[in-house]
């Protein structure tokens, strides 16, 4: 009966040990000669700050670096898409682990790669390519001349019906000039928590001036930063947001960083007037012209050498008023025709036809033009004159 009090204290002893061993905290104490235990803390990437309780999120963090460091070694990639420069930290050195944490959500938004489209894979729109070289293009190229009163457009607003061709004109700039790209969304910025998605958008500027020369790409930004109403029809989270945008925006006027702010909307009338201040560059994105249509059903709808050519003129005739996207969709059901007399023959046969023996499609005949047409109908010439409108009243005047 002495003993249990021993019996009990030394089975408590070994719990702690194995909890220990288990959970990677300490090693099991070892014996020393003098019949002393001494404890060696294992090393398992965590550091503790003082009270017991591991930081868990530095020890992601600091692997996150060792990831980006090992892979930046082995690879060579460069954030700028240039070769024989080192590589710049995946991010700046942020004081607050919380403020790391959310850089790294943010970081999974920027294409560290090029987007690889050329001005010549988008057809037509040449004034708009044309506004949007002498705005961000050649700054970055030639700085020299872009100083003073000269000094680069900071922020650049694409307007246009669905479906011109907006985010492939960003993806052509981030390719034509090598620049880090942050391709972001109101899914990026915008968060449950309460405070973070300010704290997200003053994270995403910090990390653009890191990466410099680098690209915000705001897709849909009137889903972001619409007109601001009174205080009972919006949000106090909202207002916040759209505040720390318009901050710092505004802090990249006063600045030389090679930062540009390119925006995207089908509804530019529902944006902020200061947020439109801010934009000062603003580039309508037309539907396409007859030109640009042409070559539109050239490329996707080829002409082959044994076949009769296809009518391209009634085509373009036909079409006025389609978008790129509405073109698009439209060749696609012209080549669905062949198709689906083929499917009819291979459904009457009630085993499947081997590959090798699949009869051939046939060519694209006029009626499947005209069947085609009756088929699609365009879907961004609605609101045309309001573009126009707008373009009248706020936006950039192409000169001739």
């Amino acid at each position: 009966m002495a003993d249990e009090p021993s019996v009990t204290r030394w089975s408590f002893q070994d719990f702690k040990m194995f909890y220990d061993a288990k959970f990677g905290r300490k090693k099991p104490t070892e014996s020393s000669q003098n019949g002393q235990s001494t404890e060696k803390p294992v090393s398992n990437g965590s550091s503790s700050n003082g009270n017991g309780h591991v930081q868990r999120e530095m020890s992601i963090y600091e692997q996150y670096q060792n990831q980006a460091r090992s892979a930046t070694h082995l690879n060579g990639d460069l954030s700028n898409g240039t070769n024989g420069i080192p590589q710049k930290p995946l991010l700046p050195s942020f004081e607050s682990t919380e403020t790391r944490a959310l850089a790294e959500s943010l970081c999974r938004d920027i294409i560290r790669g090029s987007p690889d489209v050329k001005w010549e894979s988008i057809k037509g729109l040449e004034n708009a390519k044309r506004l949007l070289k002498e705005a961000v293009v050649m700054p970055i190229k030639y700085p020299k001349y872009f100083t003073g009163l000269l000094s680069p457009w900071k922020g650049i607003l694409l307007f246009g019906p669905p479906g011109t061709g907006k985010t492939m004109l960003a993806k052509a700039v981030a390719t034509e000039c090598k620049t880090t790209f942050f391709n972001i969304s109101a899914s990026s910025v915008v968060s449950k928590w309460r405070g973070d998605s300010e704290k997200l958008i003053k994270v995403l500027f910090e990390l653009a001036r890191h990466h410099a020369p680098s690209t915000i790409f705001l897709d849909e930004i009137d889903a972001i930063i619409s007109q601001r109403g009174e205080g009972r029809s919006e949000h106090e989270a909202s207002r916040r947001l759209k505040t720390e945008l318009l901050i710092q925006m505004d802090g990249l006027t006063r600045t030389d960083e090679l930062v540009f702010v390119l925006a995207a909307t089908n509804l530019p009338w529902e944006l902020d007037a200061a947020m439109l201040r801010r934009l000062e560059k603003r580039i309508l994105v037309p539907l396409p012209e007859p030109e640009a249509r042409r070559a539109m059903f050239e490329e996707l709808l080829p002409s082959q050498a044994d076949e009769e050519g296809l009518p391209y003129d009634v085509l373009v005739e036909r079409t006025e008023g389609y978008s790129g996207s509405d073109i698009r969709l439209l060749c696609k059901e012209t080549a669905m025709q062949p198709l689906r007399r083929v499917m009819a023959l291979l459904e009457d046969r009630r085993d499947v036809v081997p590959e090798d023996e699949l009869p051939k499609v046939g060519p694209i005949r006029a009626e499947d033009i005209e069947a085609a047409l009756k088929n699609t109908r365009p879907s961004a010439h609605l609101y045309a004159h309001r573009y126009d409108k707008f373009n009248e009243d706020y936006g950039s005047q192409i000169l001739q």
